[in-house]
């Protein structure tokens, strides 16, 4: 019965490539699953609060230094770099609905497959959790502020609105993952990884497919708005994952890779789960084309990541 599930579960890092290749391929299937946008993104939640062991998280807590950097580095310099940047280049004149989607976008938390995804590549998955679970407790708070502070009353959703819709996600679906991991019990959550990792993977293939819906048309709309988005999103990534690295390279090849693997993983769907409807179409776009560098990345990355790692292996 779950043969499919586990099988999905063993492709890794090729799964999650060929979701969006995918969700891209087939465009009708974005005007169907659009609307269950929020849902998708409350099940890929759920999933890895099932995940989470409290009493793993509580050990590696007690020494949260390194953690805790992380997820100021996140959650406030990351989206105060971003927005002063845009705001000072005037991209919010140029275009308000790129500086909405990039002001959301470095707002967001990191994406919760992101322990996972790093655990694939090698990565220490652990300190990405610690960081990931911070920075989600936190992004209520900090989400509203930043979107106050440069987007002021640009968007229909108040940040206050914001705020609560993000907590109520947050906190539902941590009740529900948290309570069925209880439930279940942690030896029966290990034993079917492998049908969960396939669960995980279907459910980021509902997400990126509604999100990819208009992907095509785009292209064929504005050509030059199509790519322009593109490559920004491309930049963003890599400044998202190269600064990274680079601010906590003292810190460890190890610990700075993840923690650069972890930030470039950008959330979008916490915001258009609790602001979408309130989003213009070319915010909706560049949320679609910004997901192109972050679904490839975990294939793409890892001969970058093995080739990084590997002087510390031979020391």
């Amino acid at each position: 019965m779950f043969s499919p599930l586990r099988w999905l579960g063993r492709q890794g890092t090729r799964a999650v490539a060929a979701v969006i290749l995918l969700a891209i391929a087939i465009p009708p299937l974005g005007e169907v699953l659009r609307p269950y946008v929020a849902g998708a993104v409350f099940f890929l939640l759920v999933i890895a609060f099932l995940r989470v062991d409290p009493v793993a998280l509580a050990r590696h807590l007690r020494r949260p230094g390194l953690a805790l950097t992380a997820t100021i580095w996140t959650s406030v310099a990351i989206p105060f770099l971003l927005g002063g940047s845009g705001m000072a280049a005037g991209v919010g004149d140029a275009s308000p609905g790129l500086f909405a989607g990039i002001v959301l976008q470095s707002a967001s938390a990191p994406m919760m497959a992101a322990p996972a995804l790093a655990a694939l590549l090698g990565l220490d998955a652990t300190l990405v959790l610690i960081a990931l679970v911070a920075s989600s407790a936190l992004v209520p708070l900090t989400a509203p502020f930043f979107t106050y502070l440069f987007l002021g009353d640009a968007l229909s959703v108040s940040p206050s609105g914001l705020g609560w819709k993000l907590f109520g996600l947050l906190a539902s679906s941590a009740i529900v993952g948290l309570g069925l991991r209880r439930l279940v019990g942690a030896a029966r959550v290990e034993r079917y990884r492998l049908e969960i990792d396939g669960g995980n993977i279907i459910g980021l293939f509902i997400f990126a497919a509604a999100l990819m819906g208009d992907v095509a048309s785009g292209l064929l709309a504005d050509p030059l708005l199509w790519f322009g988005l593109l490559a920004v999103g491309c930049l963003a990534f890599v400044v998202f994952f190269g600064l990274s690295v680079l601010v906590f390279w003292r810190a460890g090849r190890e610990a700075a890779l993840a923690i650069g693997f972890m930030t470039a993983q950008r959330n979008v769907g916490l915001m258009l789960a609790a602001a979408g409807g309130s989003l213009s179409d070319v915010t909706w776009l560049y949320f679609a084309l910004s997901q192109l560098p972050v679904y490839l990345s975990p294939h793409l990355l890892a001969p970058l990541i093995e080739r990084l790692r590997a002087p510390r292996a031979k020391s």
